[in-house]
């Protein structure tokens, strides 16, 4: 009971249910910070706190596949619009980032060792779901076994795009090809004409179920984007043109990736509507 009618319940046996509930202690207490320098606390909790967010991004768009699968648009509509606000939560966390000048990051780097943020296995679960596959992304989780086997079955099974377009052949004014359907979901997506062309015809028939699919999967495709664009210009302030942690190309590699559409067609068939 409250103290005072009105107040909040202030006695608890033992922890209060918020602690029950959110682990708070428990998250407050994950970081160790190894060097001497304080700015290094707030790379730590960033990083872990864009791990919490590849977490339930992940979960959005698995559930997001799955309702595509069963044919419920309304509720993968429901999961993709929930992990866009989460997709820009996820982007804002940057900002503590942003402005590093070379020196304030050379302080701690040396903290890093060999990690780089392509080992994280929730963030390769994230680009799986985008169509970006590749097995070699499993090398630097062989010594997690249950992980290595999660992300083993991740790379097998089809990626949320892969389930739009399925719901696209079943749902549309046509199917779209065997290639496209029967790919083998293990291999990075590649854009395919008769895809970008379904989607033309999506788009030039106006608003209606698939349109907005179609919107959908754009906002996603456009706050990764900005995502990777944003990692890009962090690294950029942060160390220039030097060579990543654990031995990537640095800022040459977030280029490349910065460069790429996710869900290609749905970008290139605008251009014919």
């Amino acid at each position: 009971m409250s103290d005072t009618p009105g107040e909040p319940t202030l006695h608890h046996d033992g922890s209060t249910p918020y602690e029950d509930y959110v682990r708070a202690e428990v998250l407050t207490h994950l970081q160790r910070p190894l060097s001497k320098d304080p700015g290094e606390m707030a790379f730590l909790v960033t990083t872990q706190v864009m791990e919490l967010w590849f977490t339930v991004i992940v979960h959005e768009w698995r559930t997001a596949a799955d309702a595509l699968r069963g044919d419920d648009l309304p509720r993968a509509l429901e999961a993709l619009r929930r992990s866009g606000y989460e997709l820009s939560a996820l982007n804002a966390s940057w900002e503590p980032l942003a402005h590093l000048t070379p020196g304030q990051f050379n302080a701690y780097r040396a903290a890093l060792g060999e990690g780089s943020g392509f080992q994280s296995a929730m963030y390769r679960r994230m680009e799986f779901l985008l169509g970006e596959k590749s097995a070699a992304m499993l090398v630097p989780h062989r010594g997690t076994p249950k992980v290595h086997d999660e992300l083993a079955k991740a790379l097998h099974e089809p990626g949320l795009y892969d389930e739009a377009l399925a719901y696209l052949s079943r749902h549309g004014d046509r199917p779209l090809p065997a290639e496209v359907l029967g790919r083998d979901f293990s291999a990075r997506y590649e854009p395919h004409p008769e895809v970008e062309k379904a989607w033309q015809r999506v788009y030039a028939a106006g608003d209606g179920p698939l349109q907005r699919l179609g919107e959908a999967l754009t906002e996603v495709a456009e706050l990764v984007w900005r995502w990777r664009n944003d990692h890009l210009v962090a690294t950029r302030r942060a160390m220039g043109g030097k060579t990543g942690t654990a031995g990537s190309a640095g800022v040459a590699w977030l280029e490349k990736r910065a460069a790429k559409n996710v869900f290609p067609e749905l970008w290139t068939a605008r251009s014919h509507v």
